[in-house]
């Protein structure tokens, strides 16, 4: 019987002990929220406005505030979105740089 106690796992966002199958859907409650430099959530399709100048690595350009990128793309990571800019391709924005309009 030892054993079989051995196969549940702690589950911590619900505070109780699941079986290994149980547990991996659990935890994965789902995409979470992307959010900009103000607290508002971002989808995919939404126009952002820069909240301050950047240097853009790479492209010896600086995009300056209030510019407005439309067209976003959430990635996998919460902090970051894909965009599209006239100049520059390929273009990864954090969202701490960025206000939704």
């Amino acid at each position: 019987m030892a054993g079989d106690d051995d196969s549940y796992v702690y589950d911590e966002a619900t505070g109780e002990w699941l079986p290994p199958g149980q547990a991996g859907a659990a935890a994965a409650p789902g995409p979470a929220e992307v959010r900009d430099s103000a607290g508002n959530v971002l989808a995919d399709g939404d126009s952002v406005t820069l909240i301050k100048d950047l240097k853009v690595k790479g492209a010896n350009q600086t995009l300056k505030q209030g510019t407005v990128i439309r067209s976003i793309r959430l990635t996998d990571d919460p902090e970051e979105i894909d965009c599209r800019h006239d100049t520059i391709k390929g273009l990864v924005l954090r969202t701490e740089f960025v206000r939704k309009r």
